[in-house]
């Protein structure tokens, strides 16, 4: 028996997660999805609200994942503490509200879900991902099926992160760059990977930004914030599917929808 997990990428701003919410319901029920994360860090465009995750929820999101943005509205700062589905990177600090893995019933046993931040280039310096990620294991042992979302800059972060837990996890799937890499496949092992799922957002954009408030900033000019771009939306992630009996993955198929 096999089941299908979703894995989308970053939720950029509200035109991104009115586009989850209209695209999600359906990708779910036409690839008989049976798990489904979304990363919903960027859905304020920097960090998310309570009401935006309950949207997500509602729109079919089992899970909802974070990253470098986690922080950034304070009104989710109590939701984290509360809420058992959001999970914020395991390897900030232990005094930051939230958690950053959770086991979760499902029909065929928990699943585990994993979340953590890489230190090549984010903001801040997060515990060591490699070695969390070795303690975390232990204590989700009795899940069969257990899912990594990784959110790093560096493309050999991620990678290496894959092929260190390739067999001993279902998936690992990168996100935080937005841009989806053409690399989904099956570690040796067993392990679904992909290095980046991309976003949910705006396509003509720069990484879901107004491509002329990106440029005048590289240019060295002076710029102003940063707002999301506007038109055509896109939902991008990635179908892993699994073999329920070992937990291990067969397939993989790259999304942009």
């Amino acid at each position: 028996m096999t089941v299908n997990i979703l894995a989308v990428g970053d939720v950029v701003g509200a035109i991104g997660l009115r586009y989850l919410r209209k695209r999600l319901p359906a990708l779910i029920e036409e690839n008989d999805v049976f798990f489904t994360v979304v990363n919903g860090e960027n859905a304020s465009d920097v960090g998310l609200t309570p009401q935006q995750a309950e949207d997500m929820f509602n729109a079919g999101a089992d899970v909802v994942t974070l990253g470098n943005h986690a922080f950034r509205q304070r009104s989710v700062h109590e939701y984290l503490n509360e809420c058992g589905y959001i999970l914020r990177p395991a390897n900030y600090a232990p005094q930051t509200p939230g958690r950053g893995y959770g086991l979760f019933d499902t029909e065929l046993g928990p699943v585990a879900v994993i979340n953590l931040i890489g230190r090549v280039n984010m903001d801040y310096g997060p515990n060591n991902p490699f070695l969390m990620a070795d303690e975390i294991l232990t204590e989700v042992a009795e899940a069969r099926i257990k899912l990594l979302d990784f959110h790093a800059e560096a493309t050999s972060e991620k990678i290496a992160m894959g092929f260190m837990l390739d067999g001993q996890v279902t998936a690992v799937w990168g996100t935080h760059t937005h841009v989806p890499t053409a690399d989904a496949r099956v570690l040796p092992k067993g392990t679904g990977y992909i290095t980046d799922l991309g976003m949910t957002g705006p396509r003509d954009s720069v990484i879901g930004i107004r491509p002329e408030l990106s440029i005048e900033k590289f240019r060295g000019g002076l710029y102003s914030r940063y707002k999301p771009a506007d038109g055509p939306c896109v939902l991008s992630g990635a179908l892993f599917t699994v073999d329920a009996d070992t937990g291990l993955c067969t397939a993989v198929k790259q999304l942009t929808v």
